[in-house]
């Protein structure tokens, strides 16, 4: 950084460059930074004998960018915009106006999404903004009041509380299972087209994992859809692409509702479990605390 200034001379030359370059008139800039004329004339004078190169063509009232006034605007222009989200990201932490809920694109799609319009009836004064993502957030970095996540509960950064245990079994459109005569024994499911999930950040069961699990240890499952997103897995098996590993908590309800059947007499439990999480470091807000009781609640109903 202090070899930077040494080549830009002040930060506050900046300012005044980008104001100029912005509205093509230093007269405009210096109005818009509530300065006089001279002093946006002086900044970019000084900024031009720092850098060694003109960076303006000056003709009568009228300014113009160089080649090398126009690369520095860009740079510039992107830097400030990352300053403003940085700005924003970190004001909303101490925002009181809306609750941020991160979790998987499935997981809104297929829990929270069903209940969200019972909550916005009770709860009417209050932003739920839900936040698909496909990483585990740094709550204590990131706006984000509260999210979803896989494991044991033993988070160093987080608090928790248990939504579901992590229950994983085959799972498949009711044509595809009913076609399926012949599957009497996990093995056999080795000759079914099976759908997997392959996250390239989280880190998930895989079909292996599962016939491990199951005793099946000889043979690798090889062919089949492969997928990025759970969503996308669940939306494959409902449309008759294969067999895809349902989580309960998730694939029960379309179970229920006939989109998928199940086995769930193959079921795997992992010993971990989704939980809701909210940072050590940084008070829930009072609106915050609502909807992690809220969500606490329905999983336990569940």
């Amino acid at each position: 950084m202090q070899k930077l200034w040494s080549h830009l001379s002040s930060p506050r030359h900046l300012v005044f460059f980008e104001a100029a370059a912005r509205t093509g008139s230093f007269t405009l800039a210096a109005s818009e930074l509530n300065v006089q004329q001279p002093a946006v004339s002086m900044a970019i004078k000084q900024l031009e004998a720092s850098l060694g190169v003109a960076l303006f063509q000056r003709s009568h009232r009228k300014i113009t960018l160089t080649n090398a006034g126009s690369r520095l605007f860009a740079d510039v222009t992107r830097a400030f915009e990352t300053l403003a989200q940085s700005a924003n990201a970190i004001q909303q932490f101490t925002s009181n106006d809306h609750v941020t809920f991160s979790a998987s694109s499935a997981f809104n799609n297929y829990w929270m999404l069903p209940r969200v319009r019972q909550f916005q009836r009770n709860y009417p004064e209050i932003d739920l903004r839900l936040q698909s993502s496909n990483r585990e957030p740094d709550l204590s970095a990131e706006p984000i009041s509260l999210a979803v996540r896989l494991g044991k509960g033993d988070w160093a950064d987080c608090d928790c509380a248990l939504l579901a245990e992590e229950i994983i079994y085959p799972v498949a459109s009711p044509l595809v299972m009913a076609s399926a005569v012949n599957l009497t024994n996990v093995p056999m499911l080795l000759g079914q087209r099976l759908i997997h999930l392959e996250e390239p950040i989280r880190e998930r069961p895989s079909w292996q994992q599962w016939f491990h699990a199951m005793g099946v240890n000889e043979v690798t499952p090889k062919g089949g859809l492969r997928l990025n997103d759970y969503a996308l897995v669940l939306q494959a098996a409902m449309a008759g692409e294969g067999f895809a590993f349902g989580w309960h908590h998730l694939v029960n309800p379309l179970v229920q509702q006939g989109l998928l059947a199940a086995r769930p007499e193959w079921a795997w439990k992992t010993g971990r479990g989704f939980y809701v999480v909210w940072s050590k470091t940084r008070p829930l807000i009072a609106k915050a605390d609502v909807v992690r009781a809220w969500v606490i609640s329905n999983a336990t109903a569940d």
